[in-house]
């Protein structure tokens, strides 16, 4: 290997051992949340996409609702005070992922459909498209489905009314 392969490599493994960190840090704070709370669930950790992905699961769906909130509100509140857990013993920012009882992993299928068919009617109608009001989460997925499909899109608007419109080619 030549010495520019080996920074490389050992940049990468840096990269993975700094996420995998991020990961163990959000999971004791969630483990603590869940005591606090008196809550079962077990936590998975990942990495996915050159972050660290946290899953809370638990065979009751009912009690991990209540982390969810209503549109996933609870949810982001938790992920960034978990971002904020990690910012603390890192001092790094982290942009660590957390999705709750699969409502994350739903959210984007239902939200890559979405991209896909607003990227066809585009297609067809050959004009540009608005989406309702979105998430920073929520539009990044919009934003995926539309570029696998082919066209282009931008966010417009200020937060919380920030939305997806889809440009034709």
């Amino acid at each position: 290997m030549t010495e520019g392969t080996t920074t490389a490599a050992a940049e990468s493994g840096d990269t993975l051992t700094r996420l995998e960190q991020e990961g163990e840090i959000a999971a004791d704070y969630l483990e603590g949340l869940l005591d606090i709370a008196d809550l079962d669930g077990d936590i998975d950790m990942d990495v996915e996409a050159d972050r660290a992905s946290v899953s809370i699961v638990s065979e009751s769906a009912r009690d991990l609702q209540k982390l969810v909130g209503r549109d996933g509100e609870v949810l982001e509140a938790l992920q960034e005070l978990t971002r904020l857990a990690v910012h603390r013993e890192t001092g790094d920012r982290s942009r660590l992922m957390l999705d709750i009882g699969g409502f994350r992993a739903k959210k984007r299928e239902e939200l890559t459909a979405l991209g896909a068919k607003a990227s066809e009617d585009v297609k067809t109608s050959g004009e540009p498209l608005k989406l309702a009001p979105m998430t920073p989460f929520e539009r990044k997925v919009v934003h995926d489905a539309v570029a696998a499909a082919g066209l282009r899109s931008e966010s417009e608007g200020e937060e919380p009314q920030r939305f997806v419109v889809v440009l034709p080619v």
